[in-house]
């Protein structure tokens, strides 16, 4: 039979039970291969329910660097008989299958074109542990330990991080590195070499392994957020705990050993961006993490911090949707509903990064572009990105950066005799001074409206003066073109009349997407888009191609219709492709369905050609 040949370019996929504790074991499993210096790539597809229902961790071995998910499986570790079906169903051609063969099974249950390893782990558990739950966790172990022998990993990699996890738990070290033998000593014994390996490396570099949440939320620290309000909702929770341990780290006093943060879990998402927007109006730099469903919640308060011109920022760590949806899937289903938040003529700035990377830089970036602009922002990024560790540059910070604070009019200022209007445009980009509170005894007080006013701040239902309020709020919007991330072109190796656009999650995928595109002869260009609202590049792009793919984890093409509606863009010039199953996107769905339409438009081409 053939047998799936690759060393340090495969995928393997573990099909567990939530609430095993299979997580901890297929996650050791992933850093013992990075500890070998070859890149991996893990994502964690888990339910929303404590345990019982089925959960899967995938991970993508490959040496050259791709970090996305590349579809198909080569090996998949079935231990969830629940869905073993459907797992047999995803491995490729000559892949291997490895299961718990302590009970048989018909032969109807398998494929004839995969290589089966059956390992009988339940029967090594009862004979070697009395306790139920030892029964069940050390399994997880077992076979991690059967893999390294299978895959030819380094045992003293897993044995290090074994070790490290349970430094001072001596008593829960050696039952571990037990269970790790026992698995590795029966796989030596017991099971033939496969067509799969792993070999040591140095292809990870300086690169770190983080998640984004923990990226984000430590960009937030660099940033000078001291204030943080929030609700748990999965899956942006680990944001604000994640900036808690960091705060608890850097935020406290040497001396004194005060802390200066301050960060409350409130009871309910209405109240945590009511703190939010109280702690901006003092001064001071503050944000939310939240989701769709918080975001729902939260829009009444955004369009007064819109209105009132409170600088903000909101961390959205997107879900599978609509309402509630599905919590722990991914998706990039939240474009419209942020970007046009609240009621009547809104704007909001948004910011996709592409990994944790830019997850600590835009962190960090949103806080000034919130007090620069006075105005909500969000920060764009998912459950995939937010929730998987992956590899990234190191984060770097200039110490001599200073915070942009935007326009504030100073006791200084004020006594110098400058005129000040809270919402007077003095300069023509729209953004007007504020004032801090306590900035001067008898100057520079205003009244904080989320009602009609004038430039004065003073109460008016006139219509000059709000349509004079709402035009300069787009010129702010405007002004924030130029300020927030640009946009970063790829351009292929040949002039092509294709383009593509995309952005956030769908990064990793797309980059050996368009790889594979070039390796094929399919030119195309690329431009992927960090922030809303849009440079003129993104406009200069489309004109530039005949046809332009906007690629997006969402079913309504919601980047596209806020390219539409914002750029006036013929809408036949720019062509969805969509994924919303709540998985991250592949580089195969990409590669092929671009290439299927690039196909049938050179086709329509070819035909009209004849015809004229």
């Amino acid at each position: 039979m053939k047998q799936l040949s690759a060393t340090n370019d495969f995928v393997i996929k573990f099909a567990n039970i939530n609430g095993s504790g299979s997580a901890s074991a297929n996650e050791l499993f992933a850093k013992a291969i990075l500890r070998m210096g070859v890149p991996v790539s893990p994502r964690n597809i888990f339910p929303s329910n404590i345990q019982g229902l089925p959960t899967w961790y995938e991970v993508r071995v490959n040496e050259h660097g791709w970090l996305g998910r590349r579809g198909g499986v080569d090996m998949m570790v079935a231990m969830n008989p629940q869905t073993w079906d459907a797992d047999v169903r995803e491995i490729e051609p000559g892949g291997y299958l490895f299961y718990d063969n302590s009970k048989p099974l018909p032969a109807s249950k398998f494929r004839d074109d995969i290589n089966v390893i059956g390992m009988p782990l339940t029967q090594l558990c009862n004979a070697t542990y009395s306790e139920p739950r030892q029964r069940q966790l050390f399994k997880n172990i077992i076979y991690i330990g059967a893999l390294s022998v299978l895959l030819d990993m380094d045992p003293e990699a897993i044995a290090q991080l074994i070790a490290e996890q349970y430094k001072g738990k001596e008593k829960l070290l050696a039952p571990n590195l037990n269970a790790l033998k026992l698995g590795r000593d029966y796989a030596t014994d017991n099971l033939q070499p496969i067509g799969l390996r792993v070999q040591r490396a140095d292809n990870v570099g300086d690169r770190i392994f983080i998640d984004g949440n923990s990226a984000a939320a430590l960009g937030c620290v660099y940033g000078g957020a001291t204030v943080c309000a929030w609700y748990p909702i999965t899956p942006s929770s680990s944001v604000a705990e994640a900036f808690q341990r960091y705060c608890a780290k850097f935020r406290v006093d040497p001396d004194t050993k005060q802390n200066r943060y301050a960060i409350v879990q409130a009871e309910d998402e209405l109240a945590s961006i009511g703190m939010v927007i109280g702690a901006g109006w003092n001064g001071a730099r503050a944000f939310t993490a939240t989701s769709g469903p918080g975001v729902s919640l939260m829009t009444e308060f955004i369009g007064l911090a819109y209105f009132a011109e409170i600088p903000m920022t909101i961390i959205n760590v997107q879900r599978g949707g609509p309402s509630t949806g599905m919590p722990t899937r991914t998706q990039q289903a939240d474009v419209l509903a942020c970007a046009y938040a609240s009621h009547g003529d809104t704007k909001h700035v948004l910011l996709f990064p592409e990994d944790p990377h830019e997850c600590f830089e835009h962190g960090a970036v949103a806080l000034d572009l919130a007090d620069r602009l006075q105005t909500p922002v969000f920060v764009m990024t998912d459950l995939d990105i937010g929730m998987n560790q992956r590899l990234t540059a190191p984060f770097q910070w200039d110490d001599s950066r200073r915070y942009d604070r935007g326009k504030v009019m100073t006791a200084e200022m004020l006594d110098e005799g400058r005129e000040f209007g809270r919402y007077l445009d003095v300069d023509g980009d729209g953004i007007p001074f504020r004032t801090y509170p306590g900035s001067h005894p008898d100057k520079g007080s205003y009244f904080t409206r989320g009602t009609t006013k004038n430039a004065y701040a003073t109460y008016s239902e006139q219509g000059p003066d709000y349509i004079y309020n709402v035009q300069r709020l787009l010129r702010k919007f405007e002004t924030a073109k130029n300020l927030v991330p640009q946009p970063v072109l790829q351009e292929a190796s040949k002039t092509t009349r294709f383009g593509v656009i995309y952005y956030g999650s769908t990064s990793p995928a797309m980059s050996e997407a368009f790889a594979s595109f070039e390796a094929n002869g399919h030119h195309v260009d690329t431009l992927r888009i960090r922030a809303f609202p849009f440079s003129d590049a993104v406009s200069d792009f489309i004109l530039n191609h005949e046809h332009v793919f906007v690629v997006e984890q969402n079913r309504d093409a919601q980047l596209r219709t806020l390219i539409v509606n914002e750029l006036g863009i013929d809408p036949a010039r720019v062509i969805p492709l969509l994924h919303f199953d709540g998985t991250p996107i592949t580089a195969r769905f990409i590669t092929r369905e671009i290439e299927e339409l690039m196909q049938a438009l050179n086709a329509q081409t070819l035909r009209q050609d004849k015809v004229a």
